[in-house]
């Protein structure tokens, strides 16, 4: 499944753009820092949250002890936690851009989480928003 599918997915949800917002590494994803992603993870609350809870599979993420909803093959993974740095999520909601009608996570905000996390995939999408001018050395 390509990437601009997952967003139609997550599109075509019709999810309330003031409820919900993509981070992880989707932010890059819209904006060419990363050509592609595997799925895509998206912080929600109040009626987005309702909405997929209804019609996805929900579950507990022992991990980042956080509940979890999944679609289409774990592709879209929505929660209302964010188990990885310290993040307000309505904050990040609140503040999120929208860009071609999808809320997306501040770039600020997925920095401060990929340099929390520091995985090795963490760290070259850091080395691709440098490259790309998005972000000093």
């Amino acid at each position: 499944m390509s990437t601009h599918a997952l967003l139609d997915l997550l599109a075509g949800l019709n999810l309330p753009e003031n409820d919900y917002a993509v981070f992880g590494s989707g932010p890059l994803l819209v904006r060419g820092v990363i050509s592609d992603s595997n799925d895509l993870d998206i912080i929600c609350r109040g009626d987005a949250w309702e909405c997929v809870k209804s019609i996805g599979t929900l579950a507990h993420d022992e991990t980042y002890d956080v509940d979890i909803v999944s679609m289409h093959e774990e592709r879209l993974t929505f929660g209302t936690a964010w188990g990885i740095g310290d993040f307000e999520i309505d904050q990040l909601i609140d503040d999120a851009e929208l860009i071609n009608g999808i809320p997306f996570v501040r770039l600020e905000h997925v920095v401060a989480y990929k340099r929390a996390r520091g995985s090795a995939k963490d760290q070259r999408h850091i080395q691709a928003m440098q490259r790309a001018g998005m972000l000093k050395k």
